[in-house]
């Protein structure tokens, strides 16, 4: 158990069924009346952020968040993860994936973060080295700063890369934002 008085940020807490996140937290002693504590809370589940306020004597139940790393085997109607020290395999819908795959290649590592038992949330590699499959070529001379163009990556996904990225190329992509790092 842990009290709002104790709340600190990344702190992972469970209230009224749901588990949340604690992103901000503030103590505020107001001139008149109780001291309470302000909170910004991001749900882990939906992703949704709510502001709260409670009492700093309030309880809550600490939420344990379990990251095991899986090896991505392979797409079909499903995505296909495997556990490499259990061998244990799991299943996910494309609904459960969302888009934290689009960069993810067949035998790369992610992680997998569960509450429960309850997967929520894949976290892919933060960069990974892709080729670019489909790009148009950079007009000559074109070289305005900052310049760049639709590239499609080996994973399917469009990202934006500068002019001098041919077809073929290998690049770096940051898979937080999307974006071209580097041509390798």
């Amino acid at each position: 158990m842990v009290s709002a008085n104790d709340f600190r940020n990344g702190l992972t807490v469970e209230i009224e069924g749901n588990v949340y996140q604690v992103i901000e937290f503030q103590h505020v002693k107001p001139g008149k009346g109780a001291a309470f504590v302000r909170t910004k809370l991001k749900n882990i589940k939906s992703g949704g952020v709510v502001e709260r306020s409670f009492r700093p004597t309030e309880k809550f139940e600490n939420a344990h968040i379990d990251r095991a790393d899986m090896q991505f085997l392979y797409k079909d109607d499903m995505y296909h993860f495997m556990n490499t020290e259990t061998y244990d395999q799991i299943d996910m819908t494309e609904d459960q994936v969302g888009d934290s795959m689009k960069f993810v290649k067949e035998n790369e590592m992610v992680k997998m973060l569960s509450h429960a038992g309850e997967v929520f949330a894949i976290e892919p590699p933060i960069t990974v080295e892709l080729e670019i499959t489909e790009t148009e070529p950079g007009v000559k001379g074109d070289t305005a700063t900052g310049a760049t163009k639709p590239a499609i990556v080996e994973t399917g996904a469009q990202v934006l890369v500068p002019l001098f990225v041919n077809q073929g190329d290998r690049v770096v992509i940051d898979t937080r934002t999307g974006e071209y790092s580097k041509r390798v």
